[in-house]
C-alpha cells in the first residue's frame, strides 16, 4: 500500500507532501493523550496554518501507526443519514476536535468548508474528495467551481486549509472510516454551498 500526505490550499489546489516515515518500535506507546500534548505544543508555537499542518500530519501518521485500537473501534454509518461521527476528544474552551467519521457507500457530503485547519486520515474504504474554489460574480457572489479531485485510500492523509472547499463521496462497497482532527472553527466563515441556487449557508 502506498501512503501519501496531501495538502489542500484555500483555493482548492491539492499538493503532494513528502511522507515522513515513522519508527516501528517506540520505547513507550504513543497514546492519544501524548498526541494531544504534542498537538497543543504545535498550536502554541506555530501560528501559520500551512506550517502547522506540515507539523501535524506526521503526528497523525505516528498515532495511527502505533494505535491499533483506532482500527478496532466499531463505527457504522447511520442508515437514516448515511454517516456517523464518534467523538474522541472535544474539550470546552480548547480549540481541538478529534473524531472518527464513517460514510456509507455512495453517500456524498454537502459541498462545504471547515473554517479551520483540518486533517483527515483514511482508515478504511475509499473516499473521493472534490475540491472547489470561489469564483464570485456581482450577480452570484457565492458561486464556486470545481478545481480537481483526489481519491484517498487507507493510509492517506489530507491536510485542509480553513477555506478549502470540498465534497466527500464514499466509493466502493464498504463504508469509509476516517480519523479527523480540526482546530478552532470560525463559525461565521463556515458554509455549505448550494450549486443550484448559487447560495452559501452558514452552519
Amino acid at each position: 500500500m502506498t501512503e501519501q500526505d496531501w495538502f489542500v490550499t484555500n483555493e482548492g489546489q491539492c499538493e503532494a507532501w513528502e511522507v515522513i516515515s515513522q519508527p516501528e518500535n517506540l520505547t513507550q506507546p504513543y497514546r492519544l493523550y501524548r498526541f494531544l500534548t504534542d498537538l497543543e505544543d504545535i498550536l502554541t508555537t506555530i501560528a501559520d496554518d500551512r506550517l502547522r499542518l506540515q507539523s501535524i500530519c506526521p503526528l497523525v501518521r505516528k498515532l495511527l501507526t502505533h494505535s491499533s485500537w483506532l482500527q478496532m473501534m466499531p463505527l457504522d454509518p447511520d442508515p437514516a443519514t448515511g454517516w456517523e461521527v464518534s467523538m474522541l476528544y472535544d474539550e470546552p474552551f480548547f480549540p481541538l476536535t478529534v473524531q472518527l467519521v464513517a460514510w456509507a457507500p455512495g453517500v456524498k457530503s454537502p459541498i462545504h468548508n471547515h473554517a479551520s485547519w483540518g486533517v483527515v486520515a483514511l482508515l478504511s474504504g475509499q473516499e473521493n474528495n472534490t475540491f472547489w474554489q470561489r469564483s464570485p460574480t456581482s450577480k452570484f457572489p457565492n458561486q464556486i467551481q470545481p478545481v480537481n479531485d483526489r481519491l484517498l485510500a487507507p493510509g492517506d492523509i489530507l491536510g485542509l486549509m480553513p477555506d478549502a472547499i470540498h465534497q466527500v463521496e464514499a466509493l466502493g462497497e464498504e463504508p469509509t472510516i476516517s480519523f479527523n482532527v480540526y482546530g478552532e472553527t470560525n463559525y461565521d466563515q463556515r458554509f455549505e454551498f448550494d450549486l443550484k441556487h448559487n447560495t452559501a449557508h452558514v452552519f
